[in-house]
């Protein structure tokens, strides 16, 4: 049968407008096209925003429903969901998948340092112990 493909699976990949569009309907909750251009800076027209909305609602990141003559969207995905995802990717892509490497680079770069690790490391051991 020429010209049918197989279907691949859906992309959890976001590009960086859409990850700020999700932001916003994190931050806000369910939004229409106009609330959520309304939070996006670099004044994009309504039809940019409305056409990354239609596309995480194909992608299934997004749901919608219609309210008057205007969908309301609402986020699909747990922000720490898609953190996570980003991070793995990331660790993944740049540090050969060890995390170690990761927060190496951050201390070398002195944007994190050792009283903060030890900080964080105290706060997740009391979440643990909750």
């Amino acid at each position: 049968m020429a010209g049918r493909r197989k279907s691949s699976p859906p992309s959890t990949h976001l590009t960086p407008l859409e990850v700020q569009v999700m932001q916003v309907l994190w931050r806000q909750g369910p939004s229409n096209v106009q609330q959520v251009q309304r939070q996006i800076a670099g004044g994009l027209a309504y039809t940019t925003i409305q056409t990354v909305l239609n596309g995480l609602h194909q992608k299934g990141k997004v749901r919608r429903k219609l309210h008057g003559r205007a969908f309301e969207y609402k986020a699909a995905l747990a922000r720490s969901a898609v953190l996570g995802n980003a991070v793995r990717d990331l660790v993944n892509r740049m540090f050969g998948g060890s995390p170690e490497e990761l927060v190496m680079s951050l201390i070398k770069t002195r944007q994190l340092d050792a009283g903060t690790i030890a900080a964080l490391a105290a706060a997740e051991q009391e979440e643990t112990d909750e």
